[in-house]
């Protein structure tokens, strides 16, 4: 009895899909860690944007897609221009589910750090964020930068575990302005 040809390809693909190692999501063979689905760097945005005031805070949303495949447990936010270092209050720093307008359940932080040239913040969070989730990191700045302009931020997201392989999610800026002077036109001599 002869099997057809289409049968005989299905029991040998078949035979050969049993014996592929299992993988899980989102995890090499060799234990790295990674995101299956990239998290959204949604918005970036201040509450106070005249150069040199206080009480400000920069809120950083992101959403975190259910087929990401795995947690997220560290954010890094690089000051990647301005003409100010700025100095945050890293004991200041909130986390939340939810965007800015619409704060929900609170995200418990790990450990908040400074690089010493203040460019570099990381944001451990104890909690890792799980697929699905849209949430909010707020920064509190000592006080605003005292020169006005365009201040980037670069955001790297870490997946929960051991190895990872972080992901570079891009730029986003806050706009700071002088305000002393209400005029646009500025003195050249």
């Amino acid at each position: 009895m002869r099997v057809p040809s289409f049968i005989s390809k299905l029991l040998v693909f078949g035979t050969f899909i049993v014996f592929i190692p299992p993988s899980f999501a989102g995890e090499r063979l060799d234990g790295t860690v990674f995101f299956d689905a990239p998290p959204r760097l949604e918005k970036a945005k201040t509450t106070l944007n005249q150069a040199g005031v206080r009480g400000a805070t920069y809120y950083f949303t992101l959403t975190l897609p259910s087929q990401a495949g795995e947690p997220l447990q560290k954010l890094v936010i690089d000051q990647r221009s301005g003409v100010d270092d700025i100095l945050l209050r890293l004991d200041r720093t909130t986390a939340f589910i939810g965007t800015p307008n619409d704060q929900q359940d609170p995200l418990t932080l790990g450990d908040v750090s400074q690089t010493e040239d203040n460019r570099k913040i990381t944001v451990q969070l104890e909690t890792p964020v799980t697929p699905g989730t849209t949430f909010t990191i707020g920064l509190k700045p000592r006080k605003n930068p005292i020169y006005d302009g365009t201040y980037l931020f670069g955001i790297t997201a870490f997946p929960a575990g051991e190895t990872v392989d972080e992901l570079y999610l891009g730029v986003r800026r806050l706009q700071f302005y002088d305000r002393r002077n209400d005029s646009d036109f500025r003195e050249l001599f």
